[in-house]
């Protein structure tokens, strides 16, 4: 006998929702969402609340209970020291040194001078350098190299 088609909230596997909880940990995104066949699970992320929620395409909205889902709680957001803030200005890999056999560009210490290249961000196959905003020191590095970046997002501090 041939089985019917499952509907769209039927279709909702409690791993695929966990795994994408568990991708908005370890990148530090908001929000993911993921659409094929027809059904949408939108996984976000709030200040105030850590449950991942998900919604199914119209016509039929699904919400996954906040029980149904172990998050762990979201990275402490890390100390900035004193200083200005160096954020991103666009989403993207963010890379500490020009080539992957290279020195990194700057270290933790270094003076810079406003318009030198503190890090590149790999956005869309293009490598956009990030220059300093203002003369300084740099205070610390807020982000690892590899590591993908949301807009706004401070990348260091500079003093």
């Amino acid at each position: 006998m041939p089985s019917s088609p499952k509907a769209p909230a039927e279709q909702i596997d409690a791993r695929l929702v966990r795994r994408l909880a568990g991708i908005l940990n370890d990148t530090g995104f908001s929000e993911i969402e993921v659409e094929h066949d027809g059904l949408r699970i939108r996984v976000a992320r709030t200040l105030t609340a850590a449950a991942p929620v998900a919604v199914a395409a119209p016509p039929v909205a699904v919400a996954v209970a906040p029980a149904a889902i172990e998050v762990a709680a979201p990275a402490p957001v890390p100390a900035i020291a004193d200083g200005d803030a160096v954020k991103s200005p666009m989403v993207g890999t963010v890379y500490l040194q020009p080539q992957p056999d290279s020195p990194p560009f700057f270290k933790v210490g270094d003076t810079v001078s406003e318009g030198q290249t503190l890090m590149i961000i790999e956005a869309m196959k293009t490598m956009n350098p990030i220059p300093a905003p203002r003369a300084g020191r740099i205070l610390e590095f807020l982000v690892a190299n590899g590591q993908p970046v949301e807009f706004g997002e401070p990348l260091a501090i500079i003093g």
